[in-house]
């Protein structure tokens, strides 16, 4: 495959910020906020990656996604806890029988300064232990050094070292710099095999913002008219209100229609949404805010 920055098209940054300031004044109504609140609670990956993480922060955490509001009836389950590879079998043992996914970042995540062969034996692991997801890191330095190739072979690998887990390709948008690189690298990662494209570790900032995942959005469309093979999307960092979340979920309509209107093909990586959510719900179904003393912090 010949990629170079043909393999792309240009990107006009004017008429993406333009479209999403578009999208970002429509209003919601009642009953579509209720659907969205819900829509976007199953679409979470509860997440901790921090480095005083234990087994039972990560029980902690698979018991809130297990009871996110046990007093609220008809909720739906969040899509994933995503923990590091030492503590996928604590959480998939936690979340036996429940129906959320347990996915894992690998390939020397955040910065994924590693080699080759770290990265796929990390990735093995947590598969190994069960990991149904897997969060990999591109690496940023061999793409902004112009080595494509290097990228697209290193994803190939990492998603063949999957075996059935499905493989997110993390672009780490904020080292990127311009729309244009984050366009080339979605494509790339879709090319070599990504069953999602995602914004951000959340250790960067910027993380995840509008512009950038519809550039994002953009490529999975054009990709799917390209291929007729469905990649889904997730933007993780920084969105921590249902407010700007619901912005999400239009943007993600207006561009790729219902059939990605759902976990399989659309995710936040965001765990402090989670109870802004929860308020938001309860608000819509007693009229009245609950403090957030309700909701656990993890």
């Amino acid at each position: 495959m010949n990629i170079t920055r043909a393999f792309s098209p240009p990107i006009d940054q004017v008429g993406v910020e333009e479209r999403v300031s578009r999208l970002q004044a429509r209003s919601i109504k009642k009953d579509s906020k209720k659907y969205a609140l819900r829509l976007a609670l199953s679409m979470l990956d509860l997440t901790t990656l921090s480095g005083d993480d234990t087994e039972g922060k990560v029980r902690q955490l698979c018991i809130k996604a297990r009871h996110l509001h046990d007093q609220i009836a008809g909720l739906p389950q969040v899509a994933a806890v995503c923990v590091y590879p030492p503590f996928v079998a604590v959480a998939k043992s936690c979340l036996k029988d429940s129906g959320v996914k347990v996915a894992s970042v690998a390939t020397s995540f955040p910065s994924g300064q590693s080699t080759l062969n770290v990265k796929l034996e990390e990735t093995r692991y947590a598969v190994s232990e069960g990991a149904d997801e897997v969060d990999m890191v591109i690496s940023r330095g061999e793409f902004l050094k112009g080595s494509y190739h290097y990228v697209y072979d290193e994803i190939a690998a990492v998603k063949e070292a999957c075996g059935k887990a499905h493989l997110k390709v993390i672009l780490e948008t904020g080292e990127l710099s311009t729309l244009d690189n984050i366009r080339l690298a979605s494509d790339i990662a879709m090319h070599a095999g990504a069953d999602f494209i995602k914004t951000s570790t959340g250790k960067i900032q910027p993380a995840a913002t509008l512009p950038v995942t519809l550039v994002m959005l953009e490529a999975i469309r054009d990709y799917y008219y390209k291929t007729g093979l469905q990649v889904g999307m997730k933007p993780a960092g920084g969105i921590s209100n249902a407010k700007l979340a619901l912005q999400y979920l239009v943007v993600l309509k207006e561009t790729l229609g219902e059939a990605w209107l759902n976990n399989n093909y659309f995710r936040f990586g965001a765990s402090s949404l989670a109870n802004d959510l929860l308020m938001q719900i309860v608000k819509q179904e007693t009229g009245i805010y609950q403090s957030m003393n309700y909701f656990s912090k993890d």
